[in-house]
């Protein structure tokens, strides 16, 4: 029985985590997302640059694989909406330039804040997988790099580069612990750019990736969300606002994290399941439902788009901010 014991912890503690990364959903309510919810997590500054403004946030998408037209029109409206321009009085609230805002809260050690806005800069595809479809991360390195070198895309210190991989395309340690990532890179001498990741989860991980529009694959079984766009589409939405998050307020592994300078905790990783006010373990908070469709948000983009979003720590409040 001791050793039985014995055995049994580790797999108790290794649960524990994953139950803590992709929780069950239970019910959710009916009322707008707001508010903080109270976290001990603090983020610390360590003095490094940011991603700050005024100029935007330039994205740089490469699409590695086969994507549907409702793929590449959601996730072009999802950039579309950071322009606070595409928000008027009349329009409904919250937004996705509002989700941002808590972003600019985050400041250099000059007190330069984060940039207020995130743009779609320019976007190609590769239909014809031409690194394959089982791909290393440096790999993605590749495929960046081939870009800006034959001009396609230009060098932009300010920019993301940013490769999406289709759902029938296996990255290196996607789904396994990571949703996405992000990291720098030297292209040439002394010109270093951000580069990021996001895989489709749709068939690879869709309890661990888009959840709570899936079934979690770890913790008590519960009833999926309806996703507004496809739970793949809206799964790779969510880990995109956390990667962006990431690389705005820690581009080169020097700005704001806790923990492990290989595996810190970031702006949003920092609020794992927090997607609205109220949340707790299993329940990712509450949230607007759609009542002829079902489907759970809590912000709104353009062209009527509904998203949701994780929560991101708040440096001012020092807690988890659902929704600006």
């Amino acid at each position: 029985m001791r050793m039985a014991n014995q055995l049994l912890k580790p797999l108790l503690s290794i649960l524990t985590i994953f139950v803590t990364m992709a929780i069950a959903p239970c019910s959710h309510g009916l009322n707008q997302p707001s508010s903080l919810v109270t976290t001990s997590t603090i983020l610390k500054y360590h003095r490094g640059p940011l991603m700050t403004g005024p100029s935007s946030i330039n994205v740089y998408v490469i699409w590695y694989g086969a994507f549907s037209h409702t793929h590449t029109a959601t996730i072009s409206d999802f950039f579309a909406s950071f322009d606070p321009s595409k928000y008027p009085a009349s329009r409904q609230q919250p937004t996705v330039g509002g989700w941002w805002k808590t972003a600019g809260s985050y400041r250099d050690n000059t007190g330069k804040p984060v940039s207020g806005t995130v743009r779609l800069a320019k976007q190609v595809g590769d239909v014809k997988y031409s690194l394959g479809k089982n791909i290393k991360r440096v790999d993605i390195v590749k495929l960046i790099e081939n870009k800006i070198i034959h001009k396609v895309f230009p060098f932009d210190p300010k920019g993301i580069y940013l490769v999406l991989t289709a759902r029938d395309v296996t990255v290196e340690r996607f789904c396994m612990g990571s949703c996405g990532f992000h990291d720098s890179v030297l292209v040439s001498s002394r010109r270093t750019v951000i580069y990021a990741h996001v895989g489709d989860p749709q068939t690879q991980c869709p309890g661990l990736c888009a959840w709570p529009y899936a079934v979690p694959a770890y913790g008590p079984p519960g009833p999926a969300l309806v996703a507004p766009n496809g739970v793949g589409i809206d799964g790779m939405v969510m880990n995109i606002a956390t990667i962006l998050a990431g690389a705005a307020t820690n581009p080169l592994k020097t700005g704001y994290f806790q923990g492990d300078v290989l595996a810190p905790l970031e702006a949003v990783t920092a609020c794992p399941g927090i997607f609205g006010s109220g949340a707790y373990p299993g329940y990712p908070g509450k949230l607007m439902v759609n009542k002829r469709s079902k489907v759970s948000y809590n912000v709104y983009g353009v062209s009527s788009r509904m998203f949701l979003l994780p929560a991101m720590w708040d440096p001012l409040s020092l807690t988890c901010k659902a929704v600006a």
